[in-house]
């Protein structure tokens, strides 16, 4: 690998722009889901760089870890000039600052003003960098020298690649080593002997990576593997995915990873170097509270979030499903029959968006029971108080928040749990787009469409001028199109007919007539009594009652 470190080209004073390497990635691979293995990258030490990366550490007290991290940072066999550590102090109780021992190009801000949080800081240190590649570490991880390196190969092959860098937790003793000592270590390439490998333990996220394939088999949860911690991406996918939330105090980094995957990325484990995690982290020592408290954040933002699922009636922040339903020259009761059988399902956290000439309709004097457009009117009433439905002119396109957007046509009866069909039967066959055609219909319109948002993400990056069957051969090519049969999916005919309830309902109406056949058979009961008054054998049954 050449240009080496501490070379002839000087890194840049701190703050001064990083240069722009030209990368072609018109040519660059195609990857199918998550499946990597068209990648090549070059062996460690043996290719030149191009590429500029800015190195983003959030950091809050703890100043002695903070010197061994930027003391491994110092270094690296990335080049000097390509590189720049941005440390953003996080409100430490003592102001932060840098150590003598650590990059050339190394400065230290405070997070920018109105917030506080990894996050916020991570996006402070992102504003004021300039690398074409950024590379998240926490201040508590002590790098091998080819850590930087071995990540940027990734990004030289692929723009929309994440790499997730490998790390080791262990015991932190801060008098046991000094910053000169580890900077030398490093460089000398003995990181892995300044702890002892068989005493650390492994972060969780190698059991999934390695259950699949190293990630090369993985399904749609590929991103949770990407917690923070070490990670990189092109700074163009960092601003497509919008940055980390900073309203996540926790568990920012696995929602972010989930905004970045709905762009199409490739998560790629880089396991050819390694880092070691100066303590434990806050999820080892406190899972349970920590739990507790990112669950509510992460549920309201991530759909397939798996705690959400144990609430499926309730509403989030953002839907599982986008339905786009054509209203225009449908009536009422087609509408009506589909939109409500959505709505009530077993999967209610979606937005049905109702496409139709909206403004077609007015509030002049009109015949009500006659004007052209009168369902329009009536469809438009009928959903007006649900918060879910959107009325709209033009379908909506795909909301990078959302998994999925579902294409429905106006009619059919579906069952509650068609649309939790549906998306299962898309993750499991891992489809990018899902068809279902419906039963009885002959025009080929009666189709479900379900797509996968991230698909067509990837297509349009990687094939921007596409359009039409172009996208769908291509969403074909990149993710798969799988076909089902929808009669499953549909309410028969005949069942149809016969007004289905809810099993509480039908407890409520048992309920009502035991207690109607309660009060009949009292009134029933008083009416024998009154009877045998009247009959004869009254005198005699009187006059016994007195001999009594």
């Amino acid at each position: 690998m050449s240009p080496e470190p501490n070379s002839d080209e000087r890194a840049p004073e701190p703050g001064t722009a990083l240069p722009r390497g030209e990368v072609d990635y018109r040519d660059q691979p195609r990857a199918r889901r998550n499946d990597y293995s068209p990648l090549r990258p070059p062996a460690l030490g043996a290719w030149t760089p191009t590429l500029s990366v800015s190195v983003v550490i959030p950091a809050h007290g703890q100043p002695e870890k903070l010197a061994l991290v930027l003391a491994s940072l110092a270094g690296q066999s990335y080049p000097d000039h390509l590189m720049e550590v941005v440390v953003v102090d996080d409100g430490s109780p003592e102001p932060l600052t840098l150590p003598e021992v650590r990059p050339a190009n190394t400065r230290l801000i405070t997070s920018a003003p109105g917030g506080w949080g990894s996050a916020h800081a991570v996006n402070s240190g992102v504003a004021v960098s300039s690398g074409q590649v950024v590379l998240r570490l926490d201040a508590d991880m002590l790098v091998y020298r080819e850590h930087v390196e071995s990540q940027m190969r990734w990004h030289h092959l692929v723009d929309y690649g994440v790499a997730l860098g490998h790390k080791l937790f262990v015991d932190f003793d801060p008098a046991a080593m000094t910053p000169e000592y580890v900077a030398e270590e490093v460089r000398a390439g003995r990181a892995a002997e300044l702890f002892d490998r068989e005493s650390a333990d492994p972060h969780w996220v190698e059991r999934p990576i390695e259950k699949n394939d190293r990630l090369r088999a993985a399904d749609h949860l590929a991103y949770k593997v990407f917690i923070g911690a070490t990670g990189s991406l092109h700074r163009t996918l960092f601003d497509a995915a919008g940055g980390l939330d900073p309203r996540m105090i926790l568990g920012g980094d696995s929602e972010f990873a989930y905004r970045v995957s709905q762009q199409g990325a490739l998560f790629i484990p880089d396991l050819d170097t390694s880092s070691w995690h100066l303590g434990r982290s806050q999820m080892q020592t406190r899972r349970d509270a920590g739990m507790r408290y990112r669950a509510p954040y992460v549920a309201n933002r991530v759909p397939d979030f798996h705690l959400r699922r144990r609430r499926p009636d309730r509403l989030w922040e953002t839907p599982l499903v986008d339905v786009v339903m054509n209203a225009d020259g449908a009536t009422l009761e087609d509408v009506d029959t589909t939109a409500s059988a959505l709505l009530n399902g077993t999967t209610p956290d979606i937005r049905l968006w109702l496409v139709g000439p909206w403004s077609e309709l007015d509030d002049g004097r009109r015949s009500p029971l006659d004007e052209e457009r009168l369902d329009l009117r009536l469809i438009q009433e009928t959903f007006r108080g649900d918060p879910r439905v959107r009325v709209v002119e033009t379908a909506p396109g795909h909301d990078p928040r959302v998994p999925f957007l579902l294409h429905a046509p106006a009619g059919p009866a579906l069952r509650r749990r068609a649309l939790a069909d549906l998306v299962e039967a898309a993750n499991k066959n891992k489809a990018g787009l899902l068809c279902a055609p419906l039963p009885g219909d002959t025009r080929g319109e009666g189709v479900l469409r379900l797509e996968r948002v991230s698909a067509y993400a990837r297509v349009r990056h990687l094939w921007p001028g596409a359009s039409g069957e172009e996208v769908e051969r291509r969403v074909e090519e990149v993710h798969g199109t799988h076909w089902i049969s929808g009669t499953d999916l549909v309410v028969p005919e005949e069942e149809a007919q016969v007004k289905l309830e809810e099993p509480e309902v039908l407890r409520r109406k048992l309920d009502q007539a035991l207690a109607d056949v309660e009060r009949m058979r009292a009134r029933a009961r008083r009416a024998e009594r009154k009877l045998r008054w009247f009959t004869p054998g009254l005198t005699r049954r009187a006059l016994r009652k007195l001999a009594r």
